[in-house]
């Protein structure tokens, strides 16, 4: 469990929020319908994230994940995918001038993987490239 004994380290915000712009990164397992589905078994799990471009439709989204429905119902999230990656929810708050506005690109992946050693040391390094690549100046996290 090395994860758990890092702490997560304070980085205040020197910037107004209506000045920020935000990149969701979510383990909900949302992805592109037209993407590759996150691997749901049970045995494996998936490792794996998804870029979701920062125009995305939220129609074109789904969700997929490996979770027993009494964990986490992805009905819902069919439904209407805010509940679990709020792009559209963002962008009222820039329309109404809340946020400064909306990263280029989002990340996501399934929050179930067997596989943790992988995840520490494959997926969050890419990951973590992925959002200092980014213009965006702080990360929105949700979970399914």
């Amino acid at each position: 469990m090395e994860l758990s004994r890092k702490a997560i380290p304070y980085t205040p915000v020197d910037k107004p929020l209506h000045e920020m712009t935000i990149m969701i990164v979510s383990t909900s397992g949302v992805h592109l319908k037209d993407q590759e589905a996150y691997n749901t078994d049970p045995a494996e799990g998936d490792a794996t994230f998804r870029i979701i471009p920062g125009d995305v439709d939220s129609k074109d989204l789904t969700v997929t994940h490996a979770a027993p429905k009494d964990h986490y119902n992805t009905d819902y999230p069919k439904e209407d995918i805010n509940c679990v990656f709020p792009i559209d929810r963002l962008r009222e708050m820039v329309d109404d001038g809340d946020l400064g506005g909306v990263a280029e690109k989002h990340l996501t992946m399934m929050g179930y993987s067997m596989r943790l050693n992988k995840i520490n040391k494959e997926t969050i390094p890419a990951l973590v490239k992925e959002v200092v690549r980014s213009k965006a100046d702080a990360v929105l996290l949700t979970a399914g």
